[in-house]
């Protein structure tokens, strides 16, 4: 039976062993700009994955990735002392694309703010295109020199007075009801 609450703990309590075995134990200075993220352990606590950051290029990554490989005993026996276990966990390091991704996804959102800015700067300048429907505003009560007035047409029928404009008169669609 897995218990992933104890494969959780175990997890973190890896993670802090592996960062601090990487700064005090092993003397590699290719491991100087690594950050280890999180670590996975598998249910049955025989395999941890340790995900890892790099500051630099990727000849930085290559360089950290080989020196993490050569002090990979180092670094298991420093779990092993320190989890306490029957079995010591083997130990596999993958480098966290997350950060990497985290930015990439910074720079899309930015292109996008930039894209909007621009959208937003034409739109302030717009015009509608072509003229100004004069049918459409005479028939609403506006002329081309401003509105004007409206007739209001009433109906009574069985004691109700139904209030209408000109326009909902030809539509025949009631604007207000009054009793």
């Amino acid at each position: 039976m897995v218990d992933h609450a104890r494969a959780q703990r175990l997890a973190k309590r890896i993670t802090h062993i592996v960062a601090e075995a990487l700064e005090h134990e092993v003397k590699d200075p290719r491991l100087a700009m690594v950050t280890i993220t999180d670590t996975r352990v598998t249910g049955d606590l025989r395999e941890a994955t340790v995900f890892y950051t790099v500051w630099g290029d990727d000849a930085a990554r290559e360089s950290t990735a080989q020196a993490l490989e050569s002090a990979k005993g180092i670094i298991r026996s420093a779990v092993g002392r320190g989890t306490g276990l029957k079995h010591t966990p083997t130990i596999a390091f993958v480098h966290d694309a997350l950060p990497d991704d985290a930015r990439h996804i910074d720079e899309l959102l930015e292109r996008v703010r930039h894209a909007d800015q621009q959208l937003h700067q034409l739109a302030e300048h717009a015009r509608p295109a072509g003229d100004v429907d004069t049918a459409t505003s005479q028939a609403a009560g506006e002329s081309q020199h401003g509105p004007q007035s409206v007739t209001v047409r009433c109906d009574v029928t069985y004691e109700r007075r139904v209030c209408r404009t000109a326009q909902d008169v030809r539509s025949s669609a009631p604007l207000c009801i009054r009793k």
